[in-house]
């Protein structure tokens, strides 16, 4: 029975360790240590349980024994406890001193770390916002990365508001981001046609000047001018879609193309009817007479063949036109005089271009000038061409012996050429890259000049024809992809047109529409290469089609348009708006409305999103200048708030009662609600604690009246008047008669160990009053009762006279024990 009694009272929960007496009663040392022992099972106790910050710090100052402070210490967390118990051990206990200033000075640390992650978000954000209004695109990406990269260090710690803050400035950036990409894009993609047109047009210039310059006795390659047609078409359809092509540059092509085409048609014509000229120019040379039906065929084919004006007319073309009547060259009109002195002006100019080319030995050049001149020296008349009739039989001289010459040092370079295609035509090799190497050595040997050797240009076309033989079936399936192609092509006019008939404008999606517009394209411009001519059709079917997807898209477009520029008016009524929150909970409303617009114009709807944004950020701007204002507010009142804490800091329990009321109401006039969170906290904490420690000097003060009425009460005094007015009821109402008991009762409330004397009489009084339901005191204020109720009947009961000095003693020492809660 007795060890439950002792294990009850041990797990009832103590707030202070009993200290030690005043007055030394000089027991016996057998006594003392057994009052040790317990002090320090009891303390253990307490620290085994849930002790309070306010209970570790006393163990911490009166443990018993070292370990028990050097536990309390390590256990508290309270930086004023920390505080008080670091003041208190100061000189007297060396280790908790050093305990506590460690865990102070790891709670500053910490303390600062916090207030340092909490600039770094303040700057990350500032910096962000900062970068979404820049005009500085300059590694604009990267620095985005690296403020996200440390924006992950420090999100853990940021509020959501900051979170909020920083999310919608990287959500700006993010945008123009994408804006910039898509404008490099479209400028790279522009740059890219033009080149690819000026690319176009040269290859077209310099390859119609090349024809002009072609030798009469020759025919250029039928295949290759047509290939060159064809991808050059192609090559400049894709290279004007979707941009402006200015009408100069579309003129030029257009000219050079149809003068390419009517080249190549008569070309083709020559090539068909090859065999019909040769047999037709046989007639001259013949015996007898050309008949009319035969001159007629000849006239015929030669209106039919048309060879263009200003190229060099085929060796192959001469009989036929003889026979058709047609002279070598047509004559020219009659000019005046002054065209006559403007075209020996020229001709004089030409001259001298070309005696400077044959000085430099440039024989391409000087061959290009010599025809040059010829044909404005067959353009003049008599009396203007005499003049310079020697000096053109001169140059003529020099550029024989000139074309000799390089003759002479080109004819092993051709040889050379010549045996490196007839070792390709025996290599297997694959079709693209033979074809390709067959151009590239055909491309040496015409900027050699070509040759005046028959023989060794027969051994090289011989050469170059054996060498391409394996490439025709390669070439012919090509052809078949190009119908498949055509037919792709067409399987796309049929699914669009489909699409068109079927489709309900009223109802219809319109990203769906857009991205069938826009596969459509794509789609046809993979199915590449097809025949030009073959596709002139397909492609204008699809032109057509197109513009009848693209009027309903146009239209639904600019509707959009036209609700997205509402928007923007409406955001930018919403710059100067007040209230500020209202304003910004449209301007994330209107955010939402933008988003659920339909397709629009990429141009226009980037104008018009850059006037949305910019008006979005004049709104979103005032709020964050309301915040500054606020921190700045709330900035200085930590200040003002700092200084009052700082001077508050230097009362403590050993300053008087005025001092204490004086700190308590200058914490209180603070205005707590434009304080940042860590100052208020630490005013409400420094409240506390000015509140804990009034109310214990007061304690003290009403403890050591208590006392002297207690000695008052032993000796005889009336205490009365001195004593509490409410004593009276309580003296009547107390249930104590014997002095001892009545001590024994009150060191019991009060948690102080009786003299092993009274242990006996100590643990009975605890068992009746455990069995009459009146154990340990529930709570501060029913211990403090029951405590004044056995002063008052001490005082004013008249049990007081009775005692002796020692039972007013150890009453007193139970009092200065006295803790409530």
């Amino acid at each position: 029975m007795a060890a439950f009694i002792q294990k009850l009272f041990r797990s009832r929960k103590t707030t202070e360790a009993a200290p030690k007496p005043r007055k030394a009663l000089q027991p016996e040392p057998v006594e003392q240590e057994d009052t040790r022992a317990s002090q320090r099972e009891e303390q253990l106790g307490t620290l085994d349980g849930s002790p309070s910050q306010s209970d570790l710090a006393k163990l911490a100052i009166e443990g018993v024994t070292s370990d028990i402070r050097q536990s309390a210490a390590g256990r508290l967390t309270d930086e004023a406890s920390l505080q008080e118990v670091q003041k208190q051990a100061k000189g007297r206990d060396k280790g908790v001193y050093q305990t506590v200033k460690s865990a102070l000075q790891q709670r500053r640390e910490e303390q600062a770390r916090l207030d340092s992650i909490s600039q770094t978000i303040a700057t990350l954000t500032r910096h962000a916002q900062d970068q979404a209004k820049s005009d500085d695109t300059k590694l604009y990406e990267a620095r985005l990365d690296a403020l996200l990269k440390q924006w992950t260090d420090v999100e853990e710690h940021a509020t959501p508001e900051q979170t909020q803050a920083f999310l919608e400035a990287v959500h700006r950036c993010k945008e123009r981001i994408t804006a910039l990409q898509s404008a490099a894009e479209d400028e790279k993609r522009q740059d890219e046609q033009q080149l690819q047109r000026r690319e176009t047009l040269d290859l077209l210039t310099r390859t119609l000047d090349e024809l002009k310059a072609q030798p009469p006795e020759t025919l250029p390659s039928l295949a290759s001018l047509d290939a060159l047609q064809k991808t050059q078409e192609n090559r400049w359809l894709e290279a004007t879609r979707d941009t402006t092509v200015e009408k100069q540059e579309q003129k030029s092509y257009e000219t050079a193309m149809l003068a390419l085409r009517n080249y190549l048609s008569s070309v083709r014509r020559i090539t068909q009817d090859r065999d019909t000229i040769v047999e037709l120019g046989a007639l001259l040379e013949g015996e007898g007479d050309p008949t009319d039906e035969q001159r007629a065929q000849a006239k015929n084919l030669v209106a039919e063949i048309n060879w263009p004006e200003g190229y060099p007319i085929p060796t192959l073309l001469e009989p036929l036109r003889k026979l058709a009547g047609k002279p070598k060259a047509p004559t020219q009109p009659r000019v005046d005089q002054e065209q006559q002195k403007s075209l020996a002006n020229r001709l004089e100019a030409d001259l001298n271009k070309l005696e400077k080319a044959l000085e430099a030995k440039q024989l391409k050049e000087s061959k290009q000038l010599f025809k040059t001149a010829q044909q404005h020296f067959r353009d003049l008349d008599q009396r203007h061409a005499k003049p310079f009739q020697a000096r053109m039989q001169l140059l003529n001289g020099q550029l024989r012996e000139l074309s000799d010459w390089k003759g002479f040092a080109t004819e092993p370079k051709q040889i050379a050429l010549c045996e490196q295609m007839e070792y390709l035509a025996d290599q297997p090799m694959d079709p693209e890259a033979k074809a390709e190497r067959i151009k590239e050595l055909q491309n040496e040997w015409r900027d050699l000049g070509g040759s005046s050797d028959r023989t060794l240009w027969s051994r090289f076309k011989a050469a170059s024809d054996k060498a391409y033989e394996p490439c025709k079936a390669y070439f012919s399936a090509k052809s078949g992809l190009k119908q498949a192609n055509l037919e792709k092509r067409a399987a796309i006019c049929e699914q669009l047109e489909s699409f068109l008939n079927n489709a309900d404008w009223s109802s219809i999606d319109w990203k769906a529409a857009e991205r069938i517009h826009q596969t459509a394209r794509q789609e046809w411009k993979e199915a590449w290469p097809v025949e030009f001519r073959e596709n002139r059709a397909v492609q204008k079917r699809f032109d057509e089609l197109l513009k009848r997807l693209e009027a309903p898209l146009d239209e639904e477009r600019r509707k959009n348009e036209t609700l997205k520029q509402a928007i923007v008016e409406k955001a930018e009524a919403l710059v100067d708006h007040e209230p500020l929150q209202e304003a910004m909970n449209q301007a994330k409303s209107l955010q939402g409305d933008w988003q659920a617009i339909g397709i629009t114009r990429h141009r226009e709807d980037r104008k018009l999103w850059q006037a949305f944004r910019k008006a979005c950020d004049q709104i979103f701007a005032r709020r964050d200048a309301e915040r500054t204002e606020q921190q700045q507010a709330s900035r200085a009142a930590d200040e003002s708030a700092q200084a009052d804490l700082q001077q508050a800091s230097g009362v403590s329990a050993e300053s008087d009662e005025q001092a204490i009321t004086a700190a308590l109401k200058t914490l209180r006039e603070i205005d707590p609600s434009s304080l940042s969170k860590g100052v208020k906290d630490q005013l409400q904490q420094e409240k506390q604690r000015l509140n804990q420690v009034l109310s214990t000097l007061r304690l003290r003060a009403k403890m050591a009246s208590w006392q002297s009425l207690v000695i008052a009460a032993t000796t005889g005094e009336t205490a009365k008047d001195a004593a509490p007015q409410h004593w009276s009821a309580l003296a009547e109402t107390s249930d104590a008669s014997d002095p001892v008991e009545l001590v024994i009762r009150a060191e019991i409330l009060c948690g102080v160990p009786s003299p092993e004397t009274d242990q006996q009489r100590r643990m009975e009084i605890q068992v009746r009053r455990l069995a009459d339901g009146m154990g340990a005191a529930d709570n501060g204020s029913d211990q403090m009762q029951d405590v004044e109720k056995l002063l008052a009947n001490w005082c004013l009961g008249g049990i007081g006279k009775d005692a002796n000095a020692e039972l007013a003693e150890r009453l007193n020492m139970a009092i200065a024990n006295l803790n409530p809660a």
